[in-house]
């Protein structure tokens, strides 16, 4: 007879949970930021391809909260790119390049 190890039943459980949970991404912008258009634009073209895997949020750079997260996080310029809280891109990735790190996730 072989009894489930409640230990690993709770984990994969877990990573069950996790793997329904969609990823976040953030991007920190300004409107007056050429670039940031682009790469708005790119991540909104890229990111239906991978269906409900990514969720995608704005963060405007020069508004007070804005402001708060980039200086706990390091962020000096736009467009900054994070995935789940850790920055992956500090300009306009090509967009071959972006698709790739994203499948990586």
């Amino acid at each position: 007879m072989s009894e489930k190890n409640p230990i690993n039943s709770a984990r994969a459980d877990l990573q069950s949970a996790r793997n329904k949970e969609p990823i976040k991404i953030e991007m920190f912008y300004t409107l007056t930021c050429p670039n940031c258009k682009i790469f708005k634009r790119m991540l909104q073209e890229i990111l239906p391809e991978f269906g409900d895997r990514f969720k995608l949020e704005t963060t405007m750079a020069n508004l007070p909260v804005g402001m708060i997260r980039t200086m706990k996080l390091g962020i000096y310029a736009v467009p900054t790119l994070l995935i789940n809280d850790e920055i992956v891109y500090r300009e306009v990735p090509a967009k071959q390049d972006l698709i790739n790190k994203l499948k990586t996730y």
